[in-house]
């Protein structure tokens, strides 16, 4: 189905009013030329194209003047061999749900990874992760929808370039790959990951489960971070900081509290949000957007707030952050302006013109 000036506020997280000149919901595979047809028609029109998923990572900061694909493809089989279960999801499923599924069937590994908000579509795109775990853990191909083309191809997990937040989908195939499948492979053999966070607490128990661990990381979640369906929001809106040995150890001299991860790089992982609580941000309000009062990581739509309010918002927070720490943080919600694609310096930048 196409629809034209249409209401974005039901599809993105943040509840930001926007519009779009053309919608396509795409929930079927048999649609596939036509929106091929589609893109290569906008595309000629030097239009935009925006792949959207549930909406749960985005932030509209304006109208989108080119063609918005809703996908909602939907499906799940579950195979399995005498070592492994087999989880293909069509990319519209409700990622959380599929884990809540999986972990009800007996089907352990991916309970670190519940209530994060979305699609399985977004969830390679991403890399998304909690607790010690990510999506290129369990990942066995993704399969997707070339929109230049409209033929169908497979990547498996070493050809999708996953790294922390980041995968081929927010590179090189950003424009052009439809994700339409994943394929996860999950071990009979499962092994807790249990010694992350708060989920350290669980180690006590000699006999930890995957529902416990579920369970556990379902509270922390619930407790943390607000339900967008009552207080608009994209969950964590920064990335954790990656920065050198030497700046981690300055901090940390300063700071023995402060949250220090190593890194394969012989670098150093922060946590944003401690900074970012540490900078007495947290309750910090830029007209109706606010920093969530419980988890500084979230920046909230609190009260009918523009995408003005959340991108101000967010400016301050960064501003503050780097001149107490000297630490650039780095949005992980996308930024979408109307020919596609921005960030913050660059708003920020149009604001001030």
């Amino acid at each position: 189905m196409i629809e034209t000036n249409s209401s974005l506020k039901a599809f993105n997280t943040f509840s930001i009013e926007a519009k779009t000149q053309t919608l396509f919901h795409f929930n079927n595979i048999k649609q596939a030329a036509e929106l091929a047809a589609l893109v290569k028609e906008m595309r000629a029109a030097d239009k935009p194209v925006l792949i959207l998923g549930g909406g749960s990572n985005i932030l509209f900061c304006e109208d989108f003047s080119g063609l918005v694909i809703k996908v909602e493809l939907s499906g799940v089989d579950i195979k399995e061999s005498d070592s492994d279960y087999i989880v293909q999801a069509a990319a519209g499923e409700d990622w959380h749900q599929l884990v809540t599924n999986c972990i009800e069937k007996g089907i352990d590994g991916l309970e670190n990874l519940a209530l994060i908000p979305g699609v399985v579509g977004a969830a390679p795109v991403q890399n998304i992760g909690a607790y010690g775990t990510e999506f290129k853990d369990f990942c066995e191909s993704v399969e997707y929808l070339d929109l230049n083309s409209g033929e169908f191809f497979k990547l498996n997990a070493q050809q999708c370039l996953f790294a922390y937040r980041d995968s081929i989908f927010k590179t090189a195939a950003m424009h052009s790959a439809l994700i339409t499948k994943v394929t996860m492979k999950l071990s009979k053999q499962w092994q807790a990951h249990s010694r992350y966070g708060l989920l350290k607490e669980l180690d006590s128990s000699a006999k930890v489960t995957a529902k416990q661990i579920y369970q556990s990381v379902c509270q922390i979640r619930s407790e943390k971070l607000p339900d967008p369906e009552l207080l608009g929001n994209a969950g964590s809106f920064f990335k954790n900081p990656v920065v050198s040995q030497e700046l981690a150890a300055k901090l940390s001299a300063l700071y023995p509290q402060m949250p220090c991860y190593p890194q394969e790089d012989c670098r150093v992982k922060l946590a944003a949000g401690w900074l970012i609580d540490q900078a007495g941000l947290k309750g910090t309000k830029f007209g109706g957007a606010a920093v969530h009062q419980n988890q500084a990581l979230v920046l909230i739509n609190e009260n009918n707030a523009s995408a003005l309010d959340i991108v101000q918002l967010a400016e301050l927070v960064r501003t503050t952050v780097k001149e107490k720490f000297s630490v650039e943080l780095e949005h992980e919600v996308r930024f979408m302006g109307c020919r596609g694609e921005t960030n913050l310096s660059e708003v920020i930048k149009n604001v001030r013109a």
